[in-house]
């Protein structure tokens, strides 16, 4: 979800969800340690719980990282070792790190010892095309003895070679029984599932089974998701309706302008907010029209509200 679960998009996902547990982006350790350190780990404390996703192979620099996370605030740090794109790779870190899990053990020993906030791992089932369940158990477990007790599961394999980021989120297939298998292996440590999981009973489903779902693209293309996932879950709790939601973004939006964020940035999060409902390409259309952006600024919101109904 890297340059999609930015703070901005967080902030809105928040607005929708009060109980889910935000993530941010896959965040490199080199751009923590060489680059700006308040421009990529700055959030709104309306965002808590949030969980600071690293990305890295070196346990000293993760550690480090991970200081710095619980410096500004974060409630969890978690490690990617389920990216599969060829720049992740060329650092080799990311899913690739599922080859090495002694050197992912030393990462989360590391990472541990640095932070009292619980440390957690994102993987895959396994690499390019050896759907072995054993490959995913062992490493799951050689993790486990390193003392993570947290794994969120992407329920398919990350092949390293020949498929694009945007095809290893659809193939190979997805394997949610190895996810359950994992649980039903190891009793005392829990295990969220991600991959392909984009309508609310669906989700329902398996949360049943496991200990939790984390949505990515389908709480970016259709965030209603979240709104609706958490009336399910709470049925009696009282919710902020949509036009709540709207206020409490167009102010959000207009103190971030007034800070000199641009607008095209704070959009992306909310394009797919009417997915499904009447005007949802007119929507779509005026909150990516650059012309519109510069002239109306956060006023845009209400008026694409306002003319699609």
């Amino acid at each position: 979800m890297i340059d999609v679960t930015d703070r901005h998009c967080r902030y809105f996902h928040r607005l929708l969800s009060p109980r889910a547990r935000l993530y941010t982006e896959m965040i490199t350790t080199g751009a923590l340690l060489h680059g700006d350190v308040g421009r990529h780990l700055d959030f709104d404390p309306a965002e808590h719980p949030v969980a600071l996703q690293l990305g890295g192979s070196e346990p000293d620099a993760l550690a480090q990282c991970a200081r710095l996370g619980e410096r500004w605030g974060y409630d969890e740090i978690n490690l990617n070792c389920g990216c599969p794109s060829e720049r992740v790779q060329r650092g080799a870190f990311g899913a690739c790190l599922m080859a090495e899990p002694h050197l992912v053990a030393d990462c989360v020993r590391a990472l541990r010892d640095a932070v009292s906030v619980p440390v957690t791992v994102k993987h895959r089932l396994g690499l390019d095309y050896d759907e072995s369940y054993d490959f995913v158990r062992d490493f799951v477990g050689i993790l486990f003895e390193a003392g993570c007790r947290v794994f969120i599961v992407h329920a398919r394999n990350a092949v390293l070679k020949g498929l694009s980021p945007k095809d290893n989120r659809e193939k190979p297939p997805l394997r949610y029984a190895d996810a359950v298998r994992l649980k039903q292996d190891f009793p005392d440590a829990a295990f969220v599932l991600n991959g392909g999981l984009a309508e609310v009973g669906t989700c329902l489903e398996w949360m049943e089974r496991l200990d939790g779902v984390m949505l990515g693209r389908a709480a970016w293309h259709h965030p209603d998701i979240l709104a609706e996932l958490d009336r399910r879950m709470a049925p009696g709790a009282a919710f902020p309706d949509p036009e709540a939601v709207l206020d409490a973004w167009v102010d959000y939006v207009a103190a971030q302008h007034a800070r000199g964020v641009p607008m095209h940035i704070m959009m992306r999060g909310v394009l797919g907010w009417r997915t499904g409902r009447p005007g949802a390409r007119q929507w779509r259309r005026m909150l990516s029209d650059p012309a519109l952006l510069r002239a109306e600024g956060p006023a845009l919101l209400r008026r694409a509200w306002q003319a699609v109904g």
